[in-house]
This record gives C-alpha cells, sequence and structure tokens, in this order.
C-alpha cells in the first residue's frame, strides 16, 4: 500500500538580486556608523523593515502547503512517469502564490495561485533508474513571493512506495514475424487472419494495418479494425532466460517489452524459475506479469 507520512526540513535560498541586496544594506549601515548621518540610518532602516517584512510574508505565503504525489498506473525504469500532485492549502483565510513543486533538483512544476483550503492538481515527472518497490523520497515545495530575492522552501520526505517495471528493451527485428522458440515463446507472435470474423473495435496502435476495415473507418473519425477468432492467436509463453541479453537485467527488460507489446493482441504467458504464469490477454494480466518481472529476485517488502 502507500504510505503519506511526511518529515520536513526548512531552507533559504539567496538570488543574486537577493545577494546584492543584502550587501547594499550591510555597506550603507557601515556608512551611517562611521558618518553619523540620520539620512543614511532612515535609508537603512527602510532596507531592513522591506527586507522583514518580506521576509514575513514569504513564510506566511509557504506556510501550510502540503503536498501528495499520485503514481501512475504504468512506471518503467529509466523512463519518465507522470506522477499526479495534490497540492493542499491548509490555511483557512491566506491564499499562496507562486508555488512550486520538484523532486531532486529536476524540473519543476509552477502553480501560480492556491486559494485558502484549496486542492490543486498538476504533474510532475520523476525518474526510477531500477526497477523494483520504491519509495518516492524527498519533494522540494518552494516559492520566490513576494520579491525574488529570496527562495523558501520546505523539503518533504514522501514514504509512497510505487512498483516500478523493468525497462523496456525492444526486440524488434529479432523476434517479430518468426516465432523463435529459442526465445522462450511458443508458435507466432500475432494476430491471425484466418478465424471467423468476432466483432469489430477501435484501432489501438498494435494491430497489422491489414486489419484495418477501411470502409466503416471511411464512414467516420476513427480508424476500426476487425476482431477475428482466439484460435488464430495462440498463446504467447515467455521465459526471460531464454531471452537475448547480456545479463538478468536486461533479459527481464526484453520480457517486459514482449509483455506490453504482446498481451492485448493475444494471450501471453510467464515461466519464470518456479513461478508459472498461465497465458491470458488484457490489461489487468500484463500488469500481473510487468509485476512478477518488477520484483524478480526481491525479498517481499513494503
Amino acid at each position: 500500500g502507500n504510505h503519506h507520512r511526511h518529515t520536513t526540513s526548512f531552507g533559504l535560498k539567496i538570488s543574486k538580486a537577493g545577494g546584492l541586496y543584502i550587501l547594499i544594506t550591510i555597506l550603507l549601515g557601515f556608512a551611517a556608523v562611521n558618518t553619523g548621518n540620520n539620512l543614511l540610518f532612515l535609508v537603512v532602516g527602510g532596507l531592513l523593515a522591506f527586507m522583514a517584512a518580506t521576509g514575513y510574508a514569504g513564510m506566511l505565503n509557504i506556510k501550510g502547503i502540503i503536498p501528495e504525489l499520485l503514481p501512475p498506473d504504468e512506471l518503467f525504469a529509466g523512463s519518465p512517469g507522470r506522477f499526479r500532485v495534490v497540492l493542499r492549502n491548509e490555511k483557512k483565510y491566506i491564499p499562496s502564490f507562486l508555488i512550486r513543486i520538484g523532486s531532486s533538483g529536476k524540473a519543476e512544476t509552477l502553480i501560480p495561485f492556491l486559494a485558502a483550503g484549496e486542492d490543486r492538481e498538476t504533474t510532475l515527472e520523476l525518474v526510477f533508474p531500477m526497477r523494483g518497490r520504491h519509495r518516492i523520497g524527498q519533494v522540494r515545495v518552494s516559492s520566490p513571493f513576494p520579491v525574488n530575492f529570496f527562495t523558501r522552501y520546505w523539503n518533504f520526505q514522501l514514504d509512497t512506495v510505487c512498483l516500478v517495471f523493468p525497462q523496456l528493451i525492444p526486440l524488434a527485428g529479432r523476434f517479430a514475424g518468426d516465432g523463435n522458440h529459442r526465445f522462450g515463446t511458443s508458435n507466432t507472435t500475432s494476430r491471425g487472419q484466418d478465424g471467423e470474423l468476432e466483432g469489430i473495435r477501435e484501432y489501438s496502435g498494435g494491430e497489422p494495418l491489414r486489419a484495418i476495415h477501411w470502409k466503416l473507418s471511411a464512414r467516420g473519425d476513427d480508424l476500426l479494425v476487425k476482431e477475428f477468432g482466439s484460435q488464430s492467436a495462440p498463446p504467447l509463453v515467455i521465459r526471460p532466460e531464454a531471452l537475448p541479453g547480456a545479463g538478468i537485467e536486461e533479459k527481464l527488460s526484453c520480457a517486459a517489452w514482449l509483455v506490453r507489446q504482446q498481451v492485448m493482441v493475444q494471450p501471453v504467458g510467464l515461466v519464470l524459475n518456479e513461478r508459472n504464469i498461465l497465458p491470458a490477454r488484457g490489461r489487468r494480466h500484463g500488469a500481473k506479469l510487468l509485476t512478477e518481472l518488477a520484483l524478480y529476485g526481491y525479498s517481499e517488502q513494503t
């Protein structure tokens, strides 16, 4: 399951303009002390008052902003995953402005305005280099409001757990069309055209061009394909150890690619050491196979 415990730390980043502002204030302060000029004292006092007022406004602006990240349905190692981000302003009366959310120095997402008590949803792309279960880790909520001299931020340590599938490594050219038993597959890898016509459905991008029903497609805006009987799509049984690859990780990645490509087209099964998952088709079964590949060799953990 997902956990949402937050531990936070606060930080402050000074921009070049902010550093120049502080330097000018210090220099004017020394000049005022050395000369005893009342006008310089007034200027320094005004600069310090402006710094204090904007500092308080900036702290109030970023206070009470709580992030929650929701993983995508499919997350593959090495590929950017688009997470749903829910930012909540827990302040009762005060809105927040120019709120940014990011992770590990990557590109940030900006929310210009967040009303008091409001939840606002956006997206954030995260990349995980390895398969398995991973915690999202550190997420930074920051804001340069009200002036871009100082950027105040909170670091949230999110314990939300997400499942990362193996990296997708294509077998195109070495696999498609010849039904190689040496790759751990059985029979053909694409749906045949010799079965009985069972129905018409929308084109998903994985069907061959000859399956497109051109006459019906011409009547509407979407491409339609002919769906034939299952007897023309024999099961594909994947044995990762028989797939090409320099090591087990690459073999698992090739197996993940096969699952993703074929599970909506034909029944797909998996033989992984003692685990033998019978062939089936559909998105839910594909997720089951990808989960087995993602957790292969890992002890049960949360």
